[in-house]
């Protein structure tokens, strides 16, 4: 099992060293940023994606019904 470690940096050391805790963010740990007495933010890195998208990846595998621009019933009091 994995263990749980979240490092803690005041938001003075975090702005004086932010590159090496961007660093330490992209291999994997957690880092929080704390104000004067509370948790302000975590920096995470963003996932990158797996395999670039292709356009036109899903085609056959959406159906729009016949009437799916006819005007709702619903809405008729609004004028729409």
């Amino acid at each position: 099992m994995r263990e749980f470690h979240m490092e803690q940096y005041s938001l003075q050391d975090a702005q004086t060293h932010l590159q090496d805790l961007i660093e330490k963010a992209m291999q994997g740990q957690q880092i929080l940023i704390q104000g004067d007495s509370y948790a302000l933010v975590q920096l995470v890195p963003i996932p990158s994606m797996k395999e670039p998208r292709q356009a036109g990846s899903a085609r056959g595998l959406i159906k729009l019904a016949d009437d799916f621009d006819a005007p709702l019933v619903d809405f008729h009091d609004y004028g729409v």
